[in-house]
C-alpha cells in the first residue's frame, strides 16, 4: 500500500468538503485577555481578539491564579515526577482534590490529566468492572463519553438528547436488578442547550439507575460558587457523579470526577487511565486551586459575563444574524455551509482582526456548521461592536453571493 498517496487523499477530500482545519498559531498575552499575538504562515504578527476561547471567564489571565503557579513552580518545580500511585502525588493535589469535592458537596474528587480522560477512564471502568451494566447515554454526549463507554464493552443504550420520556422507556425495557447507569451533560457545548436535571434525576431514581454528568461547560459559571448547573438548581446531591474540567471557565487544565468515597476510591483503584498517567504539574494543580478558591466567593466574573452574553446576543438580533437561543453562555451562529463558514472565519481572522473558529463535521452533523462565540467578562463594548459589525458586513456579502448564484 502506498501509505503516503492515502494520507494525501484523505486529506485532500478534508479540504475540498471545506473540513479540512488549520489552527491558528496565537500567543496569548498574560494580564491582557482576550488580545492575543497572531502569527501567519510568513512569521509576521498581528493583534487579535480572541472570541471562541473556553477560557470562559479569563481565569487562565487572572493574577492570583499565575502568582500561585509561579509560586508552585519556585517550590515544587516543574513536573509531578511521576504517576500519583508512584511519587507524583503532591499536596497540591491533595488539596485541590479536597476543594472539589467541596465544591459539588461530595464526600470525594479525583484528578485527571483532562476532562477527556477522566469522562474515558471514569465511564469506561464503571461500565467494565460492574457486572451486567447498561450505560444509557444522552444522543449528544460528548465523544470522551461515547470513547469510554464503547471501550467498556458494557451494553449502551441512546436515549434522544434532553427527551425524558424517551429515557423512561428505555429504561423501563430492564428489570429492577440490572445496574443501569445514565450519562448526561449539563450544558451542551455546540448547541448551549442545558439538560432537564431534576426530571432525569426523577427518571433514574424511578429504575434505580445511577446518574453521571458532565458539567465541563457549567463549572465555574453556574450556581453561587462556581459548582455548575447542578449547584444552580440545588440537585447536586441527587447525581452519583458529578465530572467537570479545570480547563474551561477555571482556566488551567486537568478533569475531575467528584461523588462518595467509596466510587472515587473504587474509579481511583480500577482505572486504567488514572493509573497509568502522570499526575498533572504541580503548578497546574495551585493553579486551578486558586482559581476555584476565588470563583467559590466571587460573583463579580459571572455577573460581569451574563451580562456581556446579553449584550452579544441583542446586538446579533438588531443585526439579523442568526444564532440558536439557548438559555447557557454558548453563542452558536449559524452558518450551516462548511464552505462559507470557514470563508467567514479566514476574513474576520485576516481583514478585522478577530479569531473565532469554524466548526464543522465530525464535530457538528453536517449542515449544521456554525461559528461558536463564546463572549467572556473581559470583552468591551467595542470588542462587541467590531464582531457584530464585520460579522454584518460578511453575512451582507454571502447573502449577495447567494442572490446572484
Amino acid at each position: 500500500m502506498n501509505f503516503q498517496s492515502f494520507f494525501e487523499s484523505r486529506l485532500n477530500d478534508l479540504k475540498e468538503e471545506g473540513r479540512y482545519r488549520i489552527f491558528a498559531d496565537l500567543e496569548r498575552k498574560a494580564g491582557n485577555f482576550p488580545r492575543a499575538t497572531r502569527y501567519d504562515e510568513n512569521g509576521e504578527t498581528r493583534e487579535v481578539t480572541v472570541w471562541c476561547s473556553n477560557d470562559y471567564l479569563g481565569m487562565g489571565q487572572h493574577p492570583e491564579v499565575l502568582s500561585a503557579m509561579k509560586n508552585a513552580v519556585d517550590t515544587c518545580g516543574a513536573g509531578a515526577g511521576g504517576t500519583r500511585n508512584i511519587s507524583g502525588t503532591n499536596h497540591f493535589h491533595v488539596q485541590l482534590e479536597e476543594a472539589l469535592a467541596d465544591l459539588h458537596g461530595k464526600e470525594a474528587a479525583l484528578l485527571f490529566t483532562s476532562g477527556y480522560n477522566s469522562n474515558w477512564a471514569t465511564l469506561g471502568t464503571l461500565g467494565a468492572q460492574i457486572p451486567g451494566c447498561v450505560i444509557f447515554s444522552d444522543a449528544n454526549n460528548h465523544a470522551s463519553m461515547i470513547e469510554g463507554i464503547r471501550h467498556s464493552k458494557a451494553e449502551k443504550r441512546i436515549w434522544k438528547h434532553n427527551d425524558v420520556e424517551d429515557l423512561d422507556r428505555i429504561l423501563s425495557e430492564y428489570s429492577p436488578d440490572v445496574p443501569k447507569i445514565v450519562a448526561f451533560e449539563s450544558i451542551y457545548s455546540m448547541d448551549g442547550d442545558i439538560a432537564p436535571i431534576e426530571a432525569i434525576c426523577d427518571v433514574a431514581d424511578k429504575h434505580g439507575a445511577m446518574t453521571y454528568i458532565d458539567e465541563v461547560h457549567a463549572v465555574g459559571m453556574y450556581g453561587n460558587r462556581g459548582g455548575g448547573v447542578a449547584e444552580q438548581e440545588g440537585l447536586a446531591h441527587r447525581l452519583t457523579v458529578i465530572e467537570g474540567t479545570l480547563g474551561k471557565a477555571f482556566g488551567v487544565m486537568g478533569g475531575y470526577i467528584t461523588g462518595s468515597a467509596e466510587l472515587v476510591d473504587f474509579v481511583r483503584s480500577f482505572a486504567s487511565g488514572f493509573i497509568f498517567t502522570t499526575a498533572l504539574p504541580p503548578a497546574l494543580a495551585a493553579g486551578a486551586l486558586a482559581s476555584i478558591q476565588h470563583l467559590k466567593q466571587s460573583q463579580m466574573e459571572r455577573a460581569r459575563h451574563k451580562e456581556r452574553v446579553r449584550k452579544v446576543r441583542e446586538r446579533l438580533d438588531q443585526l439579523g444574524i442568526p444564532h440558536v437561543p439557548n438559555p447557557g453562555h454558548i453563542i452558536p451562529v449559524m452558518v450551516k455551509d462548511p464552505v462559507k463558514c470557514k470563508w467567514i472565519s479566514d476574513l474576520l481572522l485576516n481583514n478585522h482582526g478577530i479569531y473565532v473558529q469554524p466548526i464543522n463535521y465530525p464535530t457538528v452533523p453536517k449542515g449544521t456548521e456554525r461559528l461558536r462565540i463564546t463572549p467572556s467578562p473581559l470583552h468591551t463594548d467595542a470588542d462587541i461592536e467590531n464582531l457584530v459589525s464585520a460579522l454584518s458586513d460578511l453575512w451582507s456579502q454571502c447573502a449577495l453571493a447567494r442572490s446572484v448564484a
